[in-house]
């Protein structure tokens, strides 16, 4: 009996909220809210999370009310927005958690890859060392080389050349051993 009751009561608000009365829309927000905040808590497991998903159900349910043809169906409607705004936060967070996966995983490829070109590095001349780490690592052009080093930029570009095709040789060894 009571359940048949409280269903009556939303129906009627449903209607009158269908019919702009900003009361009924209130009085139907303040009796669901809660309910609808902790589906979407159970779903998502987080708080905020499930407020923002709330507040999101809530701006469709609101902006979709007036399309809404049976009020008595209000309940099943309510929770089908809150379960598909739940599983549309769920979709971003895990794509967010799986970009941020990537990113750490690609960060230690970079500095794996960092550490041994380090390696190399440490193998090579010591003026072919300078003009790699000032050209790749500290991002100089030839004439800021040329400046820094105060020998001509031709000089430059044949250790840059030359530098290049030992760290190439170095890779090659490695990569055969």
């Amino acid at each position: 009996m009571a359940k048949a009751s409280e269903q009556i009561i939303d129906e009627i608000l449903v209607i009158d909220a269908q019919a702009g009365r900003a009361q009924a829309l209130e009085a139907l927000v303040a009796r669901w809210h809660k309910r609808l905040w902790q589906h979407a808590f159970r779903l998502v497991g987080d708080s905020e999370a499930a407020w923002d998903v709330t507040q999101q159900s809530w701006l469709a349910i609101i902006k979709g009310l007036r399309k809404l043809r049976e009020p008595a169906q209000f309940k099943a409607w309510a929770y089908q927005i809150t379960t598909r705004k739940a599983v549309d936060w769920i979709r971003k967070d895990q794509r967010r958690k799986r970009a941020a996966r990537e990113a750490v995983q690609r960060r230690k490829c970079e500095l794996a890859a960092d550490a041994e070109v380090r390696e190399l590095l440490e193998k090579l001349d010591v003026k072919k060392k300078v003009v790699l780490s000032l050209y790749y690592f500290e991002q100089l052009n030839v004439s800021e080389i040329s400046m820094a080093l105060k020998i001509p930029k031709g000089t430059v570009r044949s250790r840059l050349h030359q530098a290049r095709e030992a760290l190439r040789a170095l890779w090659q060894q490695c990569i055969e051993e």
